[in-house]
């Protein structure tokens, strides 16, 4: 028998006249359409303050009621976070499930993570939400579904047999998984810092276009690597970090972060839970900061990003603004403007330009210069074929010279061939 979708009215309360209120509503509404809940209806509210037992002024509530009856909608999602007593009040006066946008979001994770790793730090965040919800909310949550009653009902309804302590238990034992992981990558930064390798992280808001902007360089650059990231036209695409090499013409390489992209009132358990994720972004030697151009909020959802990196402790790094969906403007591409560069990651166009801004702010450290190597040191001269950019090279009679751009630490190493 096929699973009927579920029916959701969507309900937010404008606190004070916010500016960006109804683009909040409208993601709730995204966030809604990608747990596959279809949306029947949408109530908001202005008020100074919210109502501390039922979130909602009382007159709406009969509202809602009478609304969810008139389009059979079987959940209500309110647009910020409940607490366990709001949710219990709503439901009994509704008689309806209701769930909040954490929840909702903390779905979605569940729902895409795809490694071990991004499996453990949702099922953290899921569980610390839920912690409080379980005690002495047996009733309310069994009729919950777990709190999120959507595809996802492992965070709930077999947890709920479990008393707080198991739970808080269970948090002890995931985070000591999770920490094995987080010391295997710190190795591996370890080893990347060793070689010397220029890291550059992809960060921004949600379907920016980040794993777009990967996918066109390691197509560019890396052909024949069968390397793709998925990319998609939806939130939270892709929750894994995925770091593929760039090499490019001149014998220079660098590695490229694609990180989970932010969204506005991202739960605090998600932040805290991916915060070691995030740590790859705090090690970065650049950040591009992907924008989406053609959304009439970008400065807004720019906002929300450098505000969630500043929470999670990245600020200083160097940052190249990619515009990216500029071929829906009305601007000329490629274009780049200081800092800033316009371009389509869809069209492949402004690729070539951004690489061009990437490798003179991570490349600073070469020095061009000429080296007359004796030809019994043979195995200089293929160190500097594999690790710099040799210009010319010619046969001469006390050895091989070269024209050469390398890094600072090689010309201090053989200085002494340097003429």
């Amino acid at each position: 028998m096929m699973e009927l979708r579920e029916k959701a009215i969507l309900v937010g309360v404008n606190l004070n006249h916010q500016d960006n209120f109804d683009y909040s509503m409208e993601e709730l509404r995204n966030l809604t359409e990608a747990c596959d809940i279809e949306v029947v209806g949408e109530i908001t509210q202005n008020l100074q303050r919210i109502n501390k037992s039922h979130y909602v002024g009382t007159g709406k509530i009969d509202e809602i009621r009478a609304l969810g009856e008139m389009v059979e909608a079987n959940v209500i999602i309110f647009n910020d976070e409940l607490s366990p007593s709001q949710i219990r009040n709503l439901e009994a006066d509704i008689d309806c499930k209701v769930i909040d946008r954490t929840i909702l979001i903390l779905d979605i994770f569940a729902e895409r993570a795809r490694t071990k790793e991004a499996q453990l730090q949702v099922e953290v965040a899921q569980l610390q939400y839920m912690l409080p919800r379980l005690v002495g909310l047996r009733a309310s949550l069994g009729r919950q579904g777990g709190g999120s009653g959507l595809k996802n009902r492992g965070a709930g309804e077999t947890k709920l047999e479990l008393d707080r302590r198991k739970i808080e238990a269970k948090i002890v034992a995931l985070n000591k998984e999770l920490e094995h992981l987080v010391a295997h990558r710190k190795t591996q930064r370890k080893q990347r810092k060793k070689n010397d390798v220029p890291v550059v992280s992809l960060v921004g808001y949600t379907n920016s276009g980040k794993s777009t902007i990967m996918n066109a360089m390691v197509e560019k650059f890396n052909p024949l690597e069968n390397k793709q990231v998925f990319e998609k036209d939806m939130l939270f695409a892709t929750l894994e970090t995925s770091v593929r090499s760039i090499s490019l013409a001149d014998q220079k390489s660098f590695l490229l972060t694609d990180t989970v992209g932010f969204v506005s009132k991202l739960p605090h358990h998600l932040v805290k839970a991916f915060r070691s994720t995030l740590e790859e972004v705090a090690e970065s030697d650049l950040l591009i900061h992907v924008v989406d151009y053609s959304n009439p909020n970008y400065e807004r959802l720019m906002d929300i990003t450098n505000e969630t990196l500043k929470d999670i402790g990245i600020e200083n790094i160097p940052t190249i603004y990619a515009y990216n969906k500029s071929d829906l403007m009305d601007v000329h591409i490629p274009m780049t403007r200081g800092e800033d560069v316009f371009l389509s990651a869809k069209q492949r166009i402004g690729i070539d330009e951004l690489i061009e801004m990437i490798r003179k702010e991570i490349f600073t450290d070469y020095i061009q210069c000429e080296m007359l190597v004796p030809y019994d040191q043979g195995r200089i001269i293929s160190y500097f074929k594999d690790h710099a950019n040799v210009m010319t090279m010619s046969y001469e009679e006390n050895g091989t010279k070269l024209v050469l751009e390398c890094k600072a630490s090689d010309f201090d190493r053989y200085k002494e061939f340097v003429i």
